[in-house]
């Protein structure tokens, strides 16, 4: 019996020739994007690392009981977790990953709440995005790692835009969603009052939106710190590459610490984040 087999289409070597030709027309804007991007996460550590450790500490701790509204336990707790990292001789590598993290959450930010404010505002922009973001959140991380070596090379500029591609969607979503679940009853006031639709989006659907977009930073910020591990597999430095050498060692130890560092600065982003929601009361 003769098995039938359908061609094959030649799927991947298009998206492979699209590439080579993307990565050739445009050497110079990549290679000055990641100049820039470069430059932007080194200034980023070194803007983390220019006071003392100690006087860091204090200083966080005391920021952190402010930003919260005065929980002593979080602050306390914050402390007692940045001087674990700082005894454990993670401190360097914690600052370049909290650079890595707040680097790509900025750019993440930069374009997922506008992209979000217009997919809200407008059908016809959801139709486009809504599969873009199926596409990015279903798509395997580690797929995000081979274009950003082939255009930026190997380091923390493409583990970055890795990172930035992998933990923008929740934003994205959120945004659209707590725009979206603004009672009607408060844009038709604002629309007897004449306001304009700028006036309207900052003054109205923005505010009462705040917390939903909140809770889309917060898993921004999160995700964010889960791709550092994936990242430091192309090059990408701070804790996450003290993870990935825990594992090629199998040094349970060495893993161990540097993944209780990640957990240490993901609790304390996701509490302060959390704290800075509108309506929070913890």
């Amino acid at each position: 019996m003769n098995s039938f087999e359908l061609p094959k289409i030649p799927l991947g070597d298009l998206v492979e020739a699209f590439v080579e030709w993307f990565e050739v027309t445009f050497a110079v804007a990549l290679d000055g994007i990641s100049e820039g991007l470069d430059w932007f996460i080194d200034g980023m550590r070194t803007l983390l690392l220019v006071l003392p450790t100690p006087v860091f500490i204090v200083l966080a701790s005391v920021l952190i009981w402010v930003v919260t509204k005065r929980d002593t336990r979080l602050a306390a707790c914050s402390a007692i977790g940045l001087f674990l990292i700082w005894d454990l001789h993670l401190w360097s590598l914690a600052m370049e990953t909290l650079a890595l993290v707040l680097t790509a959450t900025l750019f993440a930010l930069i374009i997922g709440i506008p992209t979000g404010i217009l997919a809200a505002r407008s059908g016809t922009a959801h139709k486009l995005v809504r599969p873009v973001l199926d596409f990015m959140q279903t798509m395997p991380a580690f797929v995000y790692l081979i274009p950003a070596v082939v255009f930026f090379g190997l380091g923390n500029v493409p583990g970055m835009i890795a990172t930035v591609v992998f933990a923008m969607p929740p934003v994205v979503r959120l945004t659209v969603l707590g725009i979206r679940q603004v009672p009607v009853e408060l844009t038709e006031l604002a629309d007897a009052f004449g306001t304009t639709e700028r006036q309207k989006l900052v003054k109205v659907q923005l505010p009462v939106a705040m917390p939903t977009i909140m809770a889309g930073i917060n898993q921004c910020i999160m995700m964010a710190l889960s791709m550092v591990v994936i990242a430091a597999m192309i090059g990408a430095q701070g804790l996450g590459y003290t993870v990935l050498e825990g594992i090629q060692r199998l040094d349970i130890g060495l893993g161990f610490e540097g993944g209780l560092a990640i957990v240490i600065i993901a609790i304390i982003l996701d509490r302060v984040t959390q704290s800075l929601a509108p309506g929070h009361n913890e």
